[in-house]
C-alpha cells in the first residue's frame, strides 16, 4: 500500500487543496488517514479508484474517449 501526501494527490487529480478537502468533507472523495501529529495522507489505490469512477461517469455520459476531435 502506498500513501500519498497532499502534493501528490493534487498532482495526480489536478484538483486544488481546497477542492480536495471540500469533496472529502462532502463524502465524494476519499478521506485522508492520519499519519501522526498533523500529518495526513491518502491511500493511492483509493485515489486511483476515484479517478476510474470519474472516467466511467464520463464514458457513460459521452461515450468512450478516443482523443480530442475524434
Amino acid at each position: 500500500m502506498r500513501v500519498l501526501r497532499l502534493a501528490d494527490v493534487m498532482e495526480k487529480t489536478g484538483l486544488a487543496r481546497s477542492t480536495i478537502y471540500k469533496y472529502a468533507d462532502a463524502g465524494t472523495f476519499p478521506r485522508p488517514i492520519p499519519l501522526g501529529g498533523k500529518s495526513v495522507g491518502w491511500i493511492d489505490s483509493e485515489i486511483h479508484d476515484w479517478l476510474q469512477e470519474k472516467q466511467i461517469e464520463r464514458d457513460m455520459k459521452y461515450g468512450p474517449s478516443r482523443g480530442w476531435g475524434l
